[in-house]
């Protein structure tokens, strides 16, 4: 089993989530899921093995559907755990309560053996049925959206020269990627979750000390505005960017609010992710210009 247990480790990796064993093989294995447990849970539509949160649960034979009995699954904990940080768990990195074991099933009408990589909790104590973390569904929801930071506008231009005193405007460009809304589906087994994503609010660090919060995408400037300042996400310079190394580094840091929706059932709740990007603007004093 241990080679095996380095195959595994190659074979591609599905997102953490929680899939549950119905009988121990072997005492104390209910409690610390850290010897094989063999278990005859339900092939998911007939098609392929189990493993994608379909099993358990059922009959007490671990039995809840499908072709009852066609396979037999031996699930052992990997050792060693892949770290904390590892790309193996997925972009969100290692869940609390979750660890890697290798899923061993056989197919017990043709006689072949899939070996898999699977991310779960504990099962519960009671042997029951699939617990999905529908949160875990959402996020795998978001990590399929394309969420970029703000696509900045900013007067004065990258490259050219703003002015001390002058009204400065930012902006974000307002695209499903940029601003929202975003939205996409996920599904673990029977869990389906929709999840939604809009921007919450842009934070502009200035580079002067001084940061602006606007809670909308920001208008973007026209000359026929002249000195009005912006009406939602404006800000004015006090001294020339000379003070602060001959460029002010603004950055922007857009917050997503993201409300997910279990489609069939109540469960609901939000996710929030953050971008940041970051421009250098040159402001002089008046009479430079001159």
């Amino acid at each position: 089993m241990l080679a095996r247990r380095f195959a595994a480790l190659a074979l591609p990796l599905a997102l953490p989530f929680v899939y549950p064993a119905t009988a121990a093989a072997e005492e104390g294995c209910e409690i610390y899921y850290v010897c094989p447990i063999i278990v005859t849970p339900e092939e998911p539509g007939g098609t392929h093995p189990p493993g994608g949160g379909d099993g358990g649960g059922g009959d007490g034979g671990g039995n809840t559907g499908g072709e009852k009995g066609r396979y037999t699954c031996t699930y052992t904990l990997a050792d060693p755990q892949p770290s904390d940080d590892s790309g193996l768990w997925g972009s969100g990195g290692r869940q609390h309560g979750v660890s890697m074991y290798i899923e061993d099933c056989l197919d017990n009408e043709t006689g072949m053996s899939v070996v898999r990589n699977i991310f779960t909790t504990a099962p519960p104590a009671d042997g029951g049925g699939p617990v999905i973390d529908p949160a875990v569904v959402a996020q795998q929801a978001v990590d399929k959206m394309l969420l970029r930071p703000p696509q900045v506008g900013i007067t004065p231009k990258p490259g050219g020269k703003g002015v001390v005193g002058m009204p400065v405007y930012m902006w974000t460009a307002t695209g499903p990627e940029t601003y929202g809304p975003n939205t996409a589906s996920a599904s673990i087994g029977p869990v389906s979750v929709t999840a939604t994503a809009r921007v919450k609010k842009i934070v502009w660090n200035m580079g002067d000390g001084k940061s602006v919060t606007c809670t909308t995408a920001g208008t973007p400037y026209k000359a026929e505005y002249g000195k009005t300042p912006s009406p939602d996400c404006g800000h004015r310079y006090t001294a020339p960017s000379s003070t602060a190394g001959g460029k002010y580094h603004v950055t922007a840091t857009s917050t997503w609010a993201i409300d997910w929706q279990v489609t069939s059932g109540a469960q609901a709740g939000q996710l929030t992710e953050v971008r940041t990007t970051s421009v250098d603007i040159t402001v002089v004093e008046v009479q430079v210009l001159n």
